[in-house]
């Protein structure tokens, strides 16, 4: 794997004291540090008898440098809570604050395009597109230069130790390697927060703790903030700390 030691890097963690937040804080980040504030959010799914109660009066902060894992069985709402927190999804009630900022000031196109990374369990790889082609994306929807783009795209390729495989297209690798660049892609316009829903679930354990571990490297050395679903214990070792859902409700 390249150099982690980027401009911004933090060495090791502070201790953190509890702040409160409308509707409750059971997160514990320093109110400077905060990035990510969820305030008492629900979604709700249907109406009725046959509503379904998806996520629940959650409340919880995050902080810049900092790894938070949620855990939780598959239908807890860990997915529906990290679309919510990157607005790909609305809450029914309760609000998050980007940077102070609640989510419905935001421009969310430019918000998803500039501050936050999305990483999927499915890779979401563009077929027809090599590795580098594929990291590049976000800096041509950035309108970046083609030589600031290539360089970028070089550099990200050799964070995540795929230097060797740029012209590669995603058919011809594995899965692990197919991950690593869907985490550079999702690096590539240097975002503050990086969201990741069960990014080791089609790989193996092996593989998937290299995963964690890069994306543990990647948001220390960047002092980035990380959201990362998950249902597999052995990885939440790796997380600064751990949240977990229990039908919806943060326990």
């Amino acid at each position: 794997m390249g150099d982690l030691g980027l401009t911004g890097a933090r060495g090791g963690h502070a201790d953190r004291e509890p702040t409160a937040i409308p509707g409750g804080d059971r997160g514990e980040t320093p109110a400077a540090m905060k990035l990510v504030q969820v305030a008492g959010v629900s979604r709700d799914y249907g109406r009725g008898a046959g509503v379904v109660h998806a996520v629940r009066d959650v409340s919880f902060t995050a902080g810049q440098g900092e790894l938070v894992c949620v855990r939780g069985r598959s239908g807890a709402g860990k997915t529906t809570l990290l679309n919510i927190v990157g607005g790909l999804d609305r809450p029914t009630s309760g609000e998050v604050f980007i940077d102070g900022v609640p989510l419905a000031s935001h421009d969310l196109v430019a918000l998803r395009r500039d501050t936050i990374g999305f990483v999927f369990q499915s890779f979401g790889l563009i077929p027809i597109l090599s590795a580098a082609e594929n990291v590049g994306v976000p800096l041509r929807l950035a309108r970046r230069p083609f030589d600031e783009r290539e360089q970028k795209v070089a550099m990200l390729l050799e964070l995540v130790g795929l230097g060797a495989h740029a012209k590669q297209r995603p058919y011809e690798l594995s899965g692990g390697q197919q991950q690593r660049a869907a985490i550079a892609r999702a690096l590539a316009n240097d975002p503050k927060l990086l969201i990741a829903d069960e990014p080791t679930g089609q790989l193996d354990s092996e593989t998937g703790k290299s995963i964690m571990d890069l994306l543990r490297a990647v948001v220390h050395a960047r002092g980035m903030t990380a959201l990362v679903a998950t249902h597999d214990s052995a990885l939440m070792d790796l997380a600064d700390r751990v949240l977990t859902l229990r039908d919806g409700v943060l326990v």
